[in-house]
Parts: structure tokens; C-alpha cells; sequence
């Protein structure tokens, strides 16, 4: 066969990774303005001798790194969306910056309850006005963050390179004759919240914006009711919750990362699409391999074998399959 009769049944495996993503503009705006909010903090505490403002300014340092890992796993994605050593593309790289940004939020999280009981332990001196003023401060910068990064946690995810890579075996009389790949084009959505990536960063500002609110009616509580045991309290409270903020998402991000078989209403979708007649399904795998893209490898029996783009033109276009292997049995 001639080499450039192959190029029918060949296609990249970019499925629009290579596109720039909503998340990717929004997440470079909110490490700007939480790098210039450290910036800002991090001078008027070493101009004004403010320990608050600096050590505020500190742990903003902390998010910017944070958010920088996000900003850097989508360029990186989109930069390397065309390389061939990825089997599948760049989208799980979606996913590893994901999971990094959770063990870095579970890092936060047992640094609050670390900090909030020793002050309950060994309780100390309060500047209230200044910490009131530096809560309010980050309260802001956060909300706002949150609202830029949260705007469109529901997006729709859409690509400039939608393919289905098939592979056809027809088995009979034990004997394996391999029928060709086949490519088939296909435009559709797939809607979610599955842009790991910026669900990390969300959390993040996310959790500092609670961290304020929380330290705001604990410092006004202890101004003016002398309840100065509602800082540390409020500090745990807020430290469980940000620790079940990652815990979700460590478990989200690692299954796309091992694998993990795809929703089962999504699997229950396909097999209702495919099983028709006397076929049936023998085995099946559905996993995400980046924000909205699943592949999926079906085993089919069945007493007629059909061509491939039989198969795939059953398969409805919301289940995001965008690399979609057949193979097919004939049942004696």
C-alpha cells in the first residue's frame, strides 16, 4: 500500500489542546492582581513596621506560586498539544496541575489548624484594628478573584479538532483479519465543570476568601465581646472545610490521572447507543484523557459485523468520546 494512501486513516491526537482555554486568560489575570496585592502588602508592612501586612503578604506569596502552577499547566499543554510522545495529548496535564494545586490547598489547610490551635493553646496579643483592616483587604482581592476564576465554572467545552480514531477487528472462524482504522469528524460540546486546573485555582482564592470572612467575625467578636477563643475556633472550622475542598478534588484529579472508568451514566449511555439488535457489548473501557474528551475502547459480538463508522454513528456526540476504538466479534 502506498504510504500516502495511509493519510485517510491517520490523525493527530491534539483534540484542541492546542487552543487557548477560557480558564488560561482568567487565572493569568487573578496572579497579576494577587502578585501586586503582595506587593503592595509585603512594602506597607516593611514601610509601616506591620507584621500583619507582612506576614499577609507572605502567605499571598503562597497563592501566587499556587496560581503560577496553573497559568504554567496551561501554556505548557497548549505548547506541547501537538507533541507525539503524548499518546492522548496534553489534557491530563490538566489534571496533574489539579492535583498539585490540592496538596498544596491540604498544605493550607493543616497550616490553619496547626497555627489556629496553638493560638488557642498559648492565646496572644491581637493588633484588632490592623488584622480587621488586612482581613478586609484580602477579603476583597479574593472575592474578586473568586468571581473572575468561578464566572464560568459550567462552560462549554468545544474543539477545533474533533476526531475518532477506530480500530475494526473482525474475528471469525478464530482467525484475525485487521479491516483499517477509520476517521470520522464530528462537532459537539461537552458540558461540565471538568477543567481541574481552574478548579484549583478556584479553590484556592476560594479559600483564602473564606480564611477572611471567617477571621473578620472572629476579630470583631473578640473586639467587642472579649471572645478572643472565636480566632482559633474559627481558624479549625475553616481549616476542615478547605481539607474537604481538597480531598474532593485529590480524588477527581487522581482518577482522571489513573485512569479511573469514566461516570457511569455516561457508560450506560454508550452501551444503550451501541448494543442494538443482537449486538452486544463484551467489554468496555471509557476514561477521560483531558477537560471533556473521553476515549473509549468496546468490544462488540455480534451474529452481522458492520464497518466501523457503523458503530460510531450510533454513538451520540455529548458523551465527549473523541478517540473511539471497535473492535467486533462474529458470534457462530
Amino acid at each position: 500500500m502506498h504510504v500516502h494512501s495511509m493519510h485517510r486513516w491517520q490523525h493527530d491526537h491534539t483534540f484542541g489542546q492546542d487552543q487557548p482555554k477560557a480558564g488560561e486568560r482568567r487565572t493569568l489575570i487573578v496572579v497579576a492582581l494577587t502578585a501586586v496585592t503582595m506587593a503592595v502588602e509585603i512594602a506597607a508592612g516593611l514601610w509601616t513596621g506591620s507584621m500583619a501586612l507582612l506576614a499577609d503578604g507572605v502567605h499571598m506569596a503562597s497563592h501566587v506560586l499556587a496560581l503560577g502552577i496553573s497559568v504554567f499547566a496551561y501554556i505548557y499543554a497548549r505548547r506541547h498539544a501537538r507533541d507525539p510522545r503524548f499518546s492522548f495529548g496534553t489534557g491530563k496535564v490538566n489534571a496533574l496541575a489539579g492535583f498539585t494545586g490540592a496538596l498544596l490547598l491540604a498544605v493550607v489547610a493543616l497550616g490553619m489548624a496547626w497555627e489556629s490551635l496553638a493560638r488557642l493553646w498559648a492565646p496572644g496579643d491581637i493588633a484588632f484594628n490592623e488584622a480587621i483592616l488586612v482581613a478586609v483587604l484580602g477579603l476583597v482581592v479574593n472575592a474578586a478573584s473568586a468571581l473572575i476564576l468561578g464566572g464560568h465554572g459550567h462552560h462549554h467545552h468545544g474543539s477545533h479538532d474533533h476526531g475518532r480514531h477506530d480500530h475494526d477487528h473482525e474475528h471469525e472462524h478464530e482467525h484475525h483479519h485487521h479491516r483499517g482504522d477509520r476517521h470520522d469528524h464530528r462537532h459537539g460540546d461537552h458540558h461540565g465543570f471538568d477543567d481541574h486546573n481552574l478548579r484549583s485555582a478556584y479553590l484556592h482564592v476560594l479559600a483564602d476568601a473564606l480564611t477572611s470572612v471567617l477571621a473578620i467575625g472572629a476579630l470583631m467578636g473578640a473586639k467587642y465581646l472579649g471572645a478572643s477563643w472565636l480566632d482559633p475556633v474559627m481558624g479549625v472550622a475553616g481549616a476542615l472545610l478547605v481539607a474537604n475542598w481538597s480531598r474532593g478534588l485529590l480524588r477527581s484529579t487522581g482518577g482522571v490521572l489513573l485512569d479511573r472508568q469514566a461516570p457511569r451514566a455516561i457508560q450506560d449511555a454508550l452501551r444503550r447507543s451501541l448494543e442494538q439488535g443482537d449486538d452486544r457489548i463484551a467489554d468496555l473501557h471509557v476514561w477521560s484523557i483531558g477537560p471533556g474528551i473521553n476515549a473509549a475502547i468496546v468490544s462488540i459480538v455480534t451474529h452481522d459485523p458492520r464497518p466501523p463508522e457503523h458503530y460510531h454513528g450510533r454513538v451520540p456526540t455529548e458523551l465527549g468520546i473523541r478517540h473511539l476504538s471497535v473492535e467486533v466479534h462474529r458470534c457462530h
